[in-house]
C-alpha cells in the first residue's frame, strides 16, 4: 500500500517554469526577473498601518470563519458599487489569496471525472487544483488572430456531458486581455444552455488600461452559475499578505465555506484589518500604482515593437506583455531558455500557458521599476538584433 495518496501520486508537481529554471544558476544578482507576477510597488503605508493599529489593540484571537464583518460588508458594497453584483456581507468569504479561493471553488464543484474548460493560454496554476479535485482540464482555443479574444463555438465544441465549469481570468493571465461585453454575454449563453459554472479569476480587476472590466457574474442569468474571485494581491500590492475574496450563491459559498474552514479555519485576523484600510481608505495609492504600470507597459510595448523579429499588441489589463516572437524562427521555449541564459533575463515561454501560446513570451513589466525595465529593454535589443 502506498503512503502517498493517489490524488498527490498522480498529480503533477506545481510548475514554477523559467522562475525554477533561473533559481539554479549561479550570480543571481545578474539576472532581471520578469517571469513572476510579483509587484515591484511597496504596500501602501496606510494599509500596514492600519494592520499594525490591529495587532497593538488585540486583533489577534479566532475571528468568524467567513472573514471579519466590517471587511465583509465593505467588500460587499464594493462589489455592489464596483462590479455590479448583487451582495451583501453573507455572500462574501475571505480568503488566502486568490489561490487558496480557486481552491475552495474546485474543491465544492468538482467530482471525480468532471471536466473542466481553461481558456488557451490559460494561467497553469489552476490545472492542478482541479487535477488534485479529481477534475480532468480540457482546453479551449482562445482566438490568437483577433487578440486572443473568446470565440463562443470553439468553447462550446469541448463541451461535453461531463463538462462542470468554465474557468474565466478577466483581464487575461498571460495575454493581457480585457474581455469585451459580447465575449462575456456569448460565454453566458453558453453556461446558461449547457447548466454550467463560472469560475471567473478577476484579480488583474484593477490594472486596466484599455476598455473596462465587467464582471461575468453581473450580467443577466450569471448571479447563480458564477464564483467570482478577487484578490488585493496585485492591485494593492500586497502578494505576500495572502488576501483574496470571493462571491456566489448560497450553496456555492457555503461547499466553499467547508473547504476553507476545514483547511485554514479562517484568514489570519489582524491583516483583515489591513485589507480593510485597503478597501475603504484613500484610493489614490492604487490608482497611482495603476498609473505608474501603464507608463511601463507603454515603454516596454514600445520598445519591444522596435526589436527584429518582434511583435507585441498594447496590453489592455493585466501587468504583462505576450509579445509574438516567430518572427525569429525560434520557438518560445527555446528563446526564453537563451535570453536567461545570454541576456541575463527570466521571462516566461508562452508555451507554458498551453498550446495556443507557442510564438509568445509572456515578460511582466509590473515586476520591476522602471529603471530596471529600461535595462532590460537593452539587453533584449541587443539580443534580438545579433540573435541568430
Amino acid at each position: 500500500m502506498s503512503r502517498i495518496a493517489d490524488r498527490i501520486a498522480s498529480s503533477p508537481k506545481k510548475n514554477y517554469g523559467m522562475h525554477a529554471r533561473a533559481a539554479r544558476l549561479p550570480n543571481q544578482h545578474e539576472l532581471i526577473h520578469m517571469e513572476l507576477g510579483q509587484p515591484a510597488h511597496d504596500t501602501p503605508q496606510h494599509i500596514k498601518a492600519a494592520t499594525i493599529a490591529a495587532i497593538t489593540a488585540g486583533q489577534v484571537h479566532y475571528s468568524e470563519l467567513s472573514g471579519i464583518l466590517p471587511l465583509r460588508e465593505a467588500l460587499a458594497h464594493k462589489l455592489r458599487t464596483v462590479n455590479g453584483i448583487e451582495a451583501t456581507a453573507a455572500d462574501v468569504l475571505v480568503t488566502n489569496g486568490l489561490t487558496h479561493g480557486s481552491f475552495a471553488a474546485f474543491f465544492a464543484v468538482v467530482n471525480a471525472g468532471d471536466e473542466v474548460i481553461l481558456l488557451d493560454p490559460a494561467y497553469p496554476q489552476h490545472i492542478s487544483k482541479i487535477e488534485l479535485a479529481g477534475g480532468r482540464v480540457v482546453a479551449a482555443p482562445l482566438d490568437a488572430a483577433n487578440g486572443f479574444s473568446i470565440r463562443a463555438e470553439w468553447i462550446e465544441a469541448k463541451i461535453t456531458p461531463r463538462t462542470k465549469a468554465v474557468v474565466l481570468v478577466n483581464p487575461s493571465n498571460p495575454t493581457g486581455r480585457v474581455y469585451r461585453q459580447e465575449e462575456l454575454l456569448a460565454l453566458a449563453g453558453l453556461a446558461i444552455r449547457h447548466d454550467l459554472i463560472v469560475i471567473a479569476d478577476e484579480v488583474y480587476e484593477y490594472n486596466v488600461y484599455e476598455h473596462r472590466h465587467i464582471s461575468i457574474a453581473s450580467l443577466p442569468g450569471m448571479a447563480h452559475r458564477t464564483i467570482s474571485l478577487y484578490a488585493f494581491t496585485k492591485s494593492y500590492a500586497m502578494d505576500g499578505w495572502r488576501l483574496g475574496y470571493a462571491t456566489a450563491s448560497a450553496d456555492l459559498l457555503g461547499a466553499m465555506l467547508t473547504v476553507t474552514a476545514n483547511d485554514v479555519t479562517h484568514v489570519n485576523t489582524f491583516v483583515q484589518h489591513g485589507a480593510l484600510a485597503a478597501i475603504t481608505g484613500d484610493p489614490s495609492a492604487l490608482e497611482q500604482m495603476v498609473a505608474d504600470e501603464r507608463i511601463k507597459r507603454d515603454f516596454l510595448v514600445d520598445a519591444l515593437n522596435r526589436m527584429p523579429g518582434v511583435i507585441c499588441a498594447r496590453s489592455e489589463g493585466s501587468i504583462y506583455a505576450f509579445p509574438d516572437i516567430r518572427g525569429t524562427g525560434i520557438d518560445s521555449q527555446t528563446l526564453a531558455n537563451r535570453l536567461l541564459e545570454e541576456a541575463k533575463i527570466v521571462v516566461e515561454s508562452g508555451a507554458f500557458y498551453g498550446a495556443a501560446g507557442e510564438g509568445h513570451l509572456r515578460i511582466c513589466f509590473g515586476s520591476q521599476t522602471l529603471p530596471v525595465i529600461r535595462e532590460a529593454v537593452r539587453r533584449l535589443d541587443h539580443f534580438f538584433k545579433t540573435a541568430a
